[in-house]
């Protein structure tokens, strides 16, 4: 898998398309992994209620932990096939894609997480209801999570094609490729680079299948299906990225640059004459920034003694995590 040979067929047949299902395992990494996650907001805002999730179907937990493979030396990374393979139709909805993760079958969902995990499944997993689990984790993550923040993701991922085609249109496929993530590129010869692992070229078939799919993620992936229909996810970039770069100092501007201090300091619980030391503020000032923080809903209280300790709330935790490092 370290090249495919794409005939020019299958290339002139390829497109750019959008899977709620890439969003879904966007989402999914970013909750399993906070160093690779290009989200921290997110994170902040669903880990709970995802470790609750969790621990109510310990099922769907045992399917998650045999889905993805990180890249370790020599031996690739992987995604499983029932969250890499897309659908082949040219309008694919978020229940299109659960419904088809739904019906894989009992060897199907047993081949796609022993893959995964270079592994046996455990005898527990064997004959376990795999398929059900696995659309279960997806619907939560779908409409706990994403489905209220669809309408802005779509728009972006959108965006992102719309330029894409533009560059297409400008300059050939040559210069698209290149620029789908890192370890992609066309190296020549029909062949597209896909990883930086020493495997085998993979010849993809005239009659197949190619998709390009954006992710709001920050790093790429490729899945194909037992229909020959392949498919590459790469990271929306660029402008249209949202960027931790871009969000920097943005909550600054939102509630004022001395509440926004006040509100990175509370990580920890702590009281207004500490605070004012820090800040440098009168504590008068410094109680009535916690006034405002505390009726929007970014801050608690509670008395400890004789004094008074605020602390983030999870809105306020979420307001500063997409503040950027």
């Amino acid at each position: 898998m370290g090249t495919w040979r794409i005939g020019p067929d299958l290339l002139a047949r390829a497109r750019f398309t959008l899977s709620p299902k890439a969003e879904m395992v966007s989402a999914l990494s970013a909750l399993l992994d906070p160093q690779d996650s290009a989200d921290r907001a997110y994170r902040t805002v669903h880990q709970a209620a995802f470790e609750a999730m969790l621990a109510r179907f310990p099922l769907r937990r045992a399917v998650l932990r045999s889905s993805f493979r990180p890249g370790r030396g020599d031996v690739s990374g992987w995604v499983a096939d029932y969250l890499a393979a897309p659908l082949t139709s040219r309008v694919v909805t978020a229940e299109d894609e659960i419904a088809a993760v739904a019906a894989r079958t009992p060897d199907q969902m047993r081949q796609d997480l022993e893959e995964a995990t270079l592994a046996p499944l455990p005898p527990d997993l064997a004959d376990a209801p795999l398929a059900e689990a696995a659309a279960g984790l997806l619907d939560w993550v779908c409409t706990r999570t994403l489905a209220s923040d669809w309408p802005r993701r779509e728009r972006v991922l959108r965006a992102d094609i719309v330029a894409r085609t533009g560059q297409l249109a400008s300059h050939g496929w040559a210069v698209v490729l290149r620029d789908l993530g890192h370890g992609r590129e066309w190296v020549g010869g029909g062949e597209l680079r896909i990883n930086r692992y020493n495997l085998p070229t993979r010849e993809l078939p005239a009659t197949a299948q190619l998709f390009f799919i954006p992710v709001l993620s920050a790093k790429g992936w490729v899945g194909w299906s037992r229909t020959e229909a392949y498919a590459i996810y790469y990271p929306v970039t660029g402008r249209l990225a949202p960027t931790e770069a871009a969000r920097r100092g943005g909550l600054d501007r939102l509630i004022g640059a001395n509440r926004a201090a006040l509100l990175r300091m509370l990580d920890q619980p702590a009281g207004t004459t500490g605070l004012a030391a820090r800040t440098r503020l009168p504590v008068g000032s410094v109680g009535n920034h916690l006034r405002v923080l505390l009726d929007s809903g970014a801050v608690t209280r509670r008395r400890s003694g004789r004094a008074v300790l605020y602390w983030r709330t999870p809105l306020g935790d979420a307001l500063v995590a997409s503040d950027g490092p």
